[in-house]
């Protein structure tokens, strides 16, 4: 141990990079949104400092209604500077049609489990691996980058528990076929800190020098310590929604997000700086929730933000 370091100091990084889905996974499970609203949602997201949002996907409308609107959305991306925004595809043609709309930075979901893989894309683990070179290829000559999304890396809801080989085999096979960056993610929000450091440490072997993010749902309430078990183990890049908001429609039983207010808490009360401003985080869910028409899950949400003292009779309010 460091002579000078506190034994009860938790070891964290100065700052992380936080990556805001709720436009994107926060979206899809809802019912489809005017485009009016979607913009006021992107407003307030981009004005809560957020370097980096997902912005949509570019998938089959009749499998994910809500986002049907990507050529709208992405062509209103422009009026906002000093953000850059992604776009999540399943295949080569949602590429191209990504490319083409002028979101050059994808997202291409490979699942490490042959359940859900043929459940969210119609087509086995090895067959989706099989076109990250495509994509790939497409993003880097619209000067864009290829992040590989790794769905079910710790478990799926069809096969089990994901074997760790699984996640690594296609980390590796991703990377080698020209990905620039690697996501694993927690799809149906099972896993805990101690398999999440596991995985995380093996990926990172066989990929040196390949950046590796986190994607963790609260499903069951771990997605926070999920998180900081992961930046402790040197994770700087994490997403997560606006609200709590999101889930996956072909994975039963996964529901919303890390809620983005929260990790911005969690993490600016640590020391770790995130440059995203809570109260904004705050005043971007109320649009939110505003737009969508329900409660929005995030407990910091439903709590109004930091703790505020209450004033009491014994405490004047000029005092």
């Amino acid at each position: 141990m460091h002579p000078d370091r506190d034994p009860f100091d938790l070891v964290l990084p100065p700052a992380v990079d936080i990556r805001e889905v709720g436009m994107r996974d926060g979206l899809q499970l809802e019912a489809p949104l005017p485009l009016a609203d979607k913009l006021a949602m992107l407003e307030a997201l981009v004005g809560t400092g957020v370097r980096r949002i997902e912005a949509t996907s570019f998938v089959s409308p009749r499998a994910v209604p809500a986002l049907a609107d990507a050529d709208q959305v992405a062509a209103e991306l422009g009026r906002w500077t000093g953000v850059a925004f992604s776009a999540l595809v399943a295949n080569a043609r949602g590429a191209v049609r990504a490319v083409d709309a002028g979101v050059p930075d994808l997202e291409y979901v490979v699942s490490a489990t042959d359940g859900h893989s043929r459940a969210n894309a119609g087509r086995t683990t090895a067959e989706a691996v099989g076109a990250v070179g495509e994509i790939a290829g497409l993003a880097h000559r619209a000067g864009g980058t290829l992040e590989v999304v790794i769905a079910t890396a710790w478990d799926c809801p069809f096969d089990g528990r994901t074997p760790i080989v699984r996640t690594v085999d296609v980390a590796r096979a991703s990377v080698t076929a020209g990905a620039d960056r690697i996501v694993l993610g927690d799809t149906i929000g099972t896993t805990t800190p101690m398999r999440v450091v596991r995985v995380l440490d093996a990926v990172r072997r066989v990929c040196p020098g390949t950046p590796v993010g986190v994607h963790f749902h609260d499903t069951r309430g771990t997605g926070q310590a999920n998180a900081l078990a992961a930046i402790q183990a040197g994770v700087t890049q994490l997403d997560s929604s606006v609200g709590g908001l999101g889930g996956c429609p072909f994975a039963p039983g996964a529901s919303g997000n890390i809620a983005t207010e929260e990790l911005v808490y969690m993490l600016e009360e640590s020391g770790v700086h995130t440059g995203i401003d809570l109260d904004a985080v705050l005043a971007a869910a109320r649009v939110t929730e505003r737009a969508v028409g329900h409660e929005l899950p995030s407990s910091l949400y439903r709590a109004g933000g930091r703790s505020v003292p209450r004033l009491t009779e014994q405490t004047p309010a000029g005092a």
